[in-house]
């Protein structure tokens, strides 16, 4: 089974009817299959709660998150990924990603996960495959 990481991005514009890549991000979702096992971090679901706190579709969040414990689909970042995820960004510049991405692509490589859920160019420029 291959493993695929649901990014920010890419739950947001899945669940936004009216977000510029909510039609890519559907039919990337619906190809995903059930072959695919997926996976995603406590830290972009809380991004996710986040940017949802005022949206129609909050509750979305809830449900997934619901969904990926009871399915050990969520990854809780270890210490390991959280200091090479700061490591990282205090290495970095100006537009480059944000934390929660760094800390993913941790928890990425860690778990050999090379699929994205997104089309965040930082997943690409990090050496992963964004699926839309």
């Amino acid at each position: 089974m291959i493993a695929v990481f649901l990014d920010t991005v890419g739950l947001l514009a899945l669940w936004d009817a009216s977000d510029q890549w909510h039609s890519a991000a559907e039919a990337a979702f619906t190809g995903l299959g059930s072959e695919k096992i997926l996976l995603t971090t406590s830290f972009v679901l809380l991004e996710c709660a986040n940017a949802a706190a005022r949206r129609p579709y909050r509750h979305a969040v809830e449900r997934l998150r619901q969904r990926m414990e009871a399915g050990q689909m969520l990854v809780f970042p270890t210490t390991e990924d959280w200091r090479s995820a700061w490591t990282a960004y205090r290495q970095s510049d100006v537009g480059q990603p944000g934390i929660v991405d760094y800390v993913s692509f941790a928890v990425m490589r860690r778990l050999d996960i090379r699929q994205a859920f997104t089309n965040d160019r930082h997943f690409q420029d990090a050496g992963f495959e964004p699926l839309f």
